[in-house]
Formats: structure tokens, sequence, C-alpha cells
């Protein structure tokens, strides 16, 4: 559909639940793209709000004013007002900031003691984001906001919607409704049970909401209390309702019985091959003749051998067990022994994994990089030069490397999870049909397997030209991305 048809039939139910007004959405979490950054959370609550704003919402976004922020946008912000909230016996300073970025109001939540440092503060993350979703309540009144809907993003504000319900119900804000979208289950935010309690306090009879493993956990208060849940791909929404992806928060889920699955969008202003400044040649899924020029500079950039006829298989990624190193470890030396291709890794984490990679270039000297940190120009040169993308999750909520993979003409090679299995179709040789390939079994040989079958498809020309036009061709744009989270909020009022 057209953006103006999206608008109109968006328009059309909201005209059915008497809106005569564009709906109020406030998109809080603990970070948002491009200002704080640790992962893709903050590329979904920097970029869905544009949208929803384009389509004819009224989408506002309330975050921590985190130092980083500060240090590079502090001249832009605006001071609004500050406040004190009572938190228990303590009482806390509440600055309130503005933030104006691409059209959209952000609201920035000022406390050195809580924001003046890294964006999760160890041992006190419990702390700092109880006062953050405390905060976020009591700044909405003053903002003289009231939202329709409060989208509340991983479990940073999990305890958001137990407040709304037991606290706030007969305020202005009693008919606010929550979403609360998981991003990854595995994070739940366990605190003090005594603390939670006492900090924020919450009633005896409210306890079980929250309680697991004799700790408050902040994400299953949400699962409880939320208006409704969602997550970022039908196949990962389906997953956390099992005992095997669910980290024990499946019963309440499955008991739910409402979870719903919207696959993530990717902004094509930032990942466009056509007109991304970033790389080193512009091209197009009809004049493919840059990506060849992509592929020569990304080689000589990172140190690999020139060779360009050699398939360059590439990874962006966090050096985490979820990403699925350990199969790398596993399989990768051989991959490169037993065929001519190279290897480009850019990430950086876990310190075995980046010793690891540290001895895989020594034992093939250009034909494998490690590139250990994190650079945002490297990221695209590699998406734009590598022919194939490599992503063997152990688990993947949605994944947004692949879907800015294929956008550039990289095919991915993936493992069939979540959100993975959701948008990359795997290659049948006898259709010609697929995206990529994919293998399904947590295990080195079969990612090995995986490999071996997209360097056969890269030998053959007809099939590689014609995977990449499959690719090429999917549409995960931001539009309708937002009209699916516009669908969901407006059933919700």
């Amino acid at each position: 559909m057209t953006v103006k048809e999206i608008r109109d039939q968006l328009a059309a139910m909201a005209a059915e639940k008497g809106l005569d007004r564009p709906a109020r959405i406030l998109l809080t979490a603990s970070e948002c793209a491009p200002l704080a950054k640790t992962g893709g959370l903050a590329d979904v609550v920097g970029t869905l709000p544009k949208y929803l704003n384009k389509l004819g919402f009224d989408a506002r976004v309330m975050i921590p004013y985190h130092r980083i922020i500060k240090e590079k946008y502090g001249d832009r912000v605006e001071y609004l007002f500050s406040f004190y909230v009572s938190l228990g016996w303590r009482t806390k300073f509440v600055g309130v900031n503005k933030l104006e970025l691409d059209g959209v109001t952000i609201w920035l939540i000022e406390n050195e003691e809580y924001f003046g440092g890294p964006i999760y503060m160890p041992d006190r993350e419990g702390e700092q984001y109880a006062y953050f979703t405390r905060a976020v309540i009591e700044a909405l009144f003053r903002l003289q906001f009231i939202p329709d809907i409060i989208h509340c993003n991983d479990w940073h504000v999990g305890m958001l919607p137990l407040l709304l319900k037991t606290q706030y119900v007969d305020s202005e804000m009693g008919g606010t409704r929550t979403l609360l979208t998981i991003h990854n289950i595995a994070y739940q935010g366990l605190c003090q049970f005594d603390f939670v309690q006492d900090f924020l306090s919450i009633p005896d009879g409210c306890l079980g909401l929250m309680e697991r493993y004799g700790m408050a956990d902040f994400l299953k208060a949400g699962c409880v209390m939320a208006d409704r849940v969602n997550t970022v791909s039908p196949s990962y929404a389906r997953e956390i309702c099992t005992w095997e992806y669910g980290e024990g928060l499946d019963p309440v889920l499955s008991l739910r019985g409402d979870v719903d699955g919207i696959v993530n969008g990717i902004d094509k202003a930032v990942w466009n091959p056509g007109t991304d400044k970033r790389i080193p040649a512009n091209y197009t899924r009809s004049k493919m003749s840059g990506k060849k020029a992509c592929k020569l500079a990304l080689m000589e950039e990172t140190g690999l051998e020139v060779v360009p006829g050699r398939p360059l298989i590439g990874m962006v990624t966090r050096l985490a067990e979820q990403k699925g190193l350990e199969l790398v470890m596993a399989a990768m030396d051989q991959i490169l022994w037993d065929n001519d291709c190279a290897f480009i890794l850019l990430g950086d984490g876990s310190k075995k994994y980046e010793s690891w990679l540290r001895g895989l270039e020594e034992r093939h000297p250009g034909r494998a990089c490690a590139w250990i940190g994190y650079d945002d120009d490297l990221s695209h040169h590699i998406y734009a030069g590598c022919d194939f993308f490599l992503m063997p999750s152990r688990f993947e909520p949605c994944g947004i490397s692949q879907l800015i993979a294929m956008a550039y003409g990289t095919l991915p090679i993936v493992r069939e999870t979540g959100g993975l299995r959701d948008t990359v179709q795997p290659y049948n040789q006898y259709t010609g049909e697929g995206t990529g390939i994919t293998f399904a079994r947590m295990d080195g040989y079969d990612m090995a397997d995986a490999v071996r079958r997209a360097l056969w498809v890269y030998g053959n020309k007809e099939a590689m030209n014609g995977l990449i036009k499959n690719a090429m061709a999917v549409d995960y744009s931001c539009d309708n991305w937002a009209y699916e989270y516009g669908q969901l909020y407006l059933s919700m009022i």
C-alpha cells in the first residue's frame, strides 16, 4: 500500500473509535538511537515514532538524559522544568528537558545520580530504572500530555503498567493503556524484593505479580499487567511461550494467549545502497556495478587480500553466546581451510571470543579479519561489500542485520530461529525462490554445510544474481512496520 492508503486506513480505524484527534503515543525506554545506543532496542525507539507521525499519530519519546546524550546533543536540548519525587523515604530530583529530532519530540529525564554515568549502572540497574519509571509517570502529568497508549520497551519500564493500574487508576491516566514490547526476554531486571517494594511503594497484595525466585522481576510485572504484550517477530512470539525460550516467563505468557509479533523495519533513509553516503560506491537492484567497487574497497580497507572473485562472508555482531559465536569457533577454521573464501567480523564483547578471533586472523592471514570494537562507517562497508552475511544465532528475537544485508544485496546465511526464520526465505535451487541460505540445528557442522551451499550458489552466476534480486526486492520498510503498530495501538483504545 502507498503511504496515503495506509494513512486513510488508520484514520478510518481512529474514526470508528470516536477519536477526533491524532492518537497520542508515548514510547519509553532506556535508550534511543542516535542519542544513546547499545543494541537494537535503541533503533526501534529512535525510528518508529518518526514513521508513526508520518502516518497521522502524535508519537513522542521519553528516555533518560544519559551523560552520552549531554556530551553529543547538550547544546540542542531545552530545559523545561524540574520537580522532586518521593520514592519510599527518599526524595529525588527530576529534571525534564526536551529535544526535537527528525520531527519527533524527545523528553529527557535528568538525574545525575542515576544517569550521569553509564547507560546501565553495574549493581544499581534496578534502582536506576525504578526511579525512571516513577519519573516518567509524574513528568507526564506536569507536561500535560496524557497518552492514549504508553509503549513500554523491555524490562526497564516493565513496572510502569503495574504502577498505572494500582497507584494511578483514579488519575487522569486511569484510561491510558499500556503495550509492553519484549525485545529480548533473556533480560528481565531482577532486583531485591524488599527494596523494590519500598522504593515504589508497592502494596503486599501486588507482590505475587512480580515475584520470581524470591526476587522482583520487572519484566514479569509488565507481562502480567500490561494491556497487551508483543515482541519483534511472530516466531519469537511463539518461542517465548515455550519452556526452551521463555526464560521462566513462558507460563505467564502462555496464560495471556495474546502475545503478538511484529517484525522490525529498517529506515531506508539510513540503509539504502542507492543513496548511502558512507559506502564507496552506490548501486541499486537494477544497476549493481557499485557493489563490486564496495567489495574491493572493503578488502583493501581491512587488510584482506584483494581478490575480486573470492567470496567474502561478513558479520556485524555483539560477541555473545546468543549470537552463535560457538558455531563460528567450531567451524570457521575448517571453512577457510577447505574453501577459497574470506571472512570479516566487526564487533566486541566477550574476551573469549575476541581472543579466538585474533587467533583466526593469525591462522588465515589475508583471508580473515577481526575488527574488535564498533565502527558505524565500517558496518555500512561490510553490509555493502560482502557477498554473504552470517548470523548463526542461538536465538534472535528479530534481528535487523539480516534485513539490512538483504537491502544491500548481501545474502544472509542464518539459523532458522525467531525473526531470522520469519524474514529469510531459504533458497530453493529447483525454483530459484529464496532470499538467503538457512540451517536449522545449533550445530557447527550444519552451519558449515550452509556456508558450503552458499559458496556453491556464488559459483553459479545465474543463481547468485537471482537470489540477490530476490533479497533486494523484499520490503521491510518502516512505513509498513509503523502501520502494523498503528493497527495494534488503535485496537487497544
